[in-house]
């Protein structure tokens, strides 16, 4: 296990306790998050090493990473995401109308496929190698190990998306100065991750699988992206809603804490908490438009 000893956003070394929790998709194990004193951003602390992390992904559940359609929920989520596939693509051409676009954490490539179907050139990032490799023999398209992130020229990419991938990345200040690195001067940075300061959060606690121990290393809000990305001289320019992922975060904590998907509460909690985020993003998850300043 490795202790952080320092805020990764403020730098801080005061911290005190927040939430316990434990891994409940997976191992079981229990493990601590906690806040900075300074800031306020939550972290998971200790947390595996980087070469550890690995063994946590390793389930065919993993939706995002097996592509499953077994079941009644993966096959929502699946019709859920091909939805979503249409308005990211609209949301990103309202910045950017044609170019080159980096997803990192691509996973089985429908997004990326997608981009490249309406004219985008297209480049993926994807740390697990079977996931990996499903997206280039499914569509074809170029997907590389994390590695490659060091070796693309300054100023490549007109947009680079990461989709719930910032909260797994173990040195989130060296992916930050990677992004500032490989995006063009006049580029699109859009980066979605889960939002603890949602109503979902707060009504599930410990069991919000938002916090999705140890896979989620960091647990955002809206003002620890905005201290972050400033860090870098970066601008967040909009922030827009993901508002099925409070239904789906939802399914899954009822399930972490009932001990079985409870579709009714789900569905109403995850209903309450869109409504009563109003206009002011405290959604489940959020996606955020990024601009160099």
């Amino acid at each position: 296990m490795e202790l952080l000893k320092n805020c990764p956003v403020c730098g801080s070394e005061l911290f005190e306790p927040f939430i316990s929790g434990k891994d409940y998709f997976l191992t079981g194990e229990k493990f601590e998050i906690v806040k900075c004193t300074g800031c306020g951003f939550r972290f998971t602390n200790p947390r595996p090493k980087a070469d550890e992390l690995g063994r946590y992904y390793e389930s065919s559940d993993y939706i995002s990473h097996s592509n499953t359609r077994k079941g009644l929920f993966a096959s929502v989520y699946q019709q859920v995401r091909k939805y979503t596939l249409g308005r990211k693509l609209e949301m990103i051409s309202t910045y950017q109308k044609k170019g080159e676009i980096l997803d990192i954490g691509c996973a089985t490539g429908q997004f990326l496929n997608y981009m490249a179907e309406h004219g985008w050139k297209t480049t993926g990032i994807e740390p697990d190698e079977k996931t990996r490799a499903h997206a280039i023999s499914e569509y074809g398209l170029q997907v590389f190990p994390e590695e490659k992130l060091n070796e693309f020229s300054k100023s490549s990419f007109d947009v680079i998306t990461m989709w719930h991938v910032l909260e797994h990345v173990s040195n989130l200040n060296g992916r930050m100065e990677q992004l500032k690195l490989l995006l063009k001067p006049q580029g699109t940075l859009v980066i979605a991750v889960p939002n603890c300061d949602a109503l979902d959060a707060k009504t599930y606690g410990e069991f919000w699988a938002g916090y999705d121990l140890p896979r989620h290393l960091y647990h955002f809000t809206k003002s620890d992206i905005k201290l972050l990305v400033e860090k870098y001289g970066f601008t967040i320019v909009n922030i827009l809603p993901m508002k099925f992922d409070a239904f789906y975060v939802s399914l899954l904590s009822e399930k972490y804490k009932a001990g079985k998907m409870r579709w009714i509460p789900a569905l109403w909690n995850g209903f309450w908490s869109n409504l009563k985020s109003g206009q002011n993003n405290g959604h489940s998850s959020l996606i955020y438009v990024i601009k160099v300043k």
